[in-house]
């Protein structure tokens, strides 16, 4: 099969993705597909793009991990002869529409919110992952907590707030700040106090125009994968220091990861159900990945889906498809099957 696995683009998460579309790509490669990794912002210059499965990858060469700061974006850009007008890259498209199926390893902005898979479906490309409405939803945190209302959901307590609107914070400190549309915690913020939180709007407001101000759950943190309406185990994560933000999240070391989560069948039981909720509530149809807290009381609340989830070596889901006995190149080849039967 001719797969095109497609990363990088600009976001924040840019480094992430291009990590994980790299293991997906020897993944795909060891299945004995016919690969090409594809930046789909810088796409590939002079290339012919009927031969472009039979040639090496040197992307490979090119992907250095993920670093503790944020990528340059500004840099990426730079590097577009045609100066990134469209955010697709030069025979991006083209390329695309010759492989049987698209491999989706973006992670943030455009990559996650639908407007890719949205323009997938007017040229008739088949991708992995769910449909440009469900990730629309999913990606924007205000309209998911409407919706985890909506539907009962249990979900922190907050408001959403645009660049330049009156606050009317009434939600008790300590509360979390963090942007809209974001991914791995980046623009994420705790705020303790007035002071802090005036700082958290601040730095989160250079992220995006909106923000969701919710209560600070004190507890521990879980996440539980769906693929198809069906709730893979639950794993924990516990960071050795701080909350899990985007060096905890990939730098090796950082966090303790459990899986399955160290819990009662009862308690387990809830949170998988929950996860499957959130997935049946954002109109999810293929695999996501659902972030959840638990209080000291043992209260649980959804917190956000991840409609493409990490697929970098630390990344969660693959732990959680392993701890039921399928590896990651097994993985992959699932994602890719319910992409061509969809």
């Amino acid at each position: 099969m001719k797969i095109v696995v497609l990363a990088g683009g600009t976001s924040t998460e840019r480094d992430v993705s291009l990590v994980s579309g790299a293991k997906i790509y020897k993944a795909l490669k060891e299945n004995g597909h016919k690969c090409v990794l594809l930046d789909v912002f810088l796409g590939l210059e002079d290339v012919d793009t009927d031969t472009v499965f039979d040639r090496g990858d040197e992307l490979l060469g090119n992907i250095e991990g993920i670093k503790q700061d944020n990528p340059d974006l500004d840099a990426v850009k730079a590097l577009r002869k045609d100066g990134g007008r469209s955010f697709f890259g030069p025979n991006v498209l083209e390329i695309c529409s010759k492989a049987d199926v698209v491999f989706m390893a973006l992670h943030g902005e455009n990559g996650e919110n639908g407007k890719v898979q949205a323009a997938f479906d007017l040229h008739g490309i088949r991708y992995t992952g769910n449909d440009y409405v469900s990730s629309a939803l999913a990606m924007d945190k205000a309209l998911s907590k409407d919706l985890f209302r909506q539907y009962g959901i249990s979900t922190p307590e907050g408001f959403a707030l645009k660049k330049g609107e009156a606050d009317n914070n009434t939600v008790k400190f300590p509360v979390v700040v963090k942007v809209t549309d974001g991914g791995s915690s980046i623009g994420v913020y705790i705020a303790h106090n007035e002071a802090e939180y005036e700082k958290a709007k601040k730095d989160a407001f250079t992220y995006g125009n909106e923000l969701v101000v919710e209560q600070f759950i004190e507890g521990r943190e879980f996440s539980c994968g769906v693929i198809l309406g069906e709730a893979l185990p639950v794993i924990e994560i516990a960071p050795k220091e701080g909350f899990y933000d985007y060096k905890n999240k990939y730098q090796e070391g950082s966090t303790i990861e459990t899986c399955p989560a160290v819990l009662d069948d009862a308690t387990t039981k809830r949170m998988q159900k929950m996860a499957v909720d959130v997935y049946n509530a954002l109109r999810l149809n293929q695999y996501a990945r659902i972030d959840i807290m638990m209080d000291k009381a043992g209260e649980i609340y959804a917190l956000e889906a991840n409609t493409l989830p990490g697929m970098t070596p630390m990344s969660l889901m693959p732990q959680e498809a392993a701890a039921v006995g399928v590896s990651y190149n097994e993985l992959c080849e699932k994602l890719i099957k319910m992409a061509m039967d969809k």
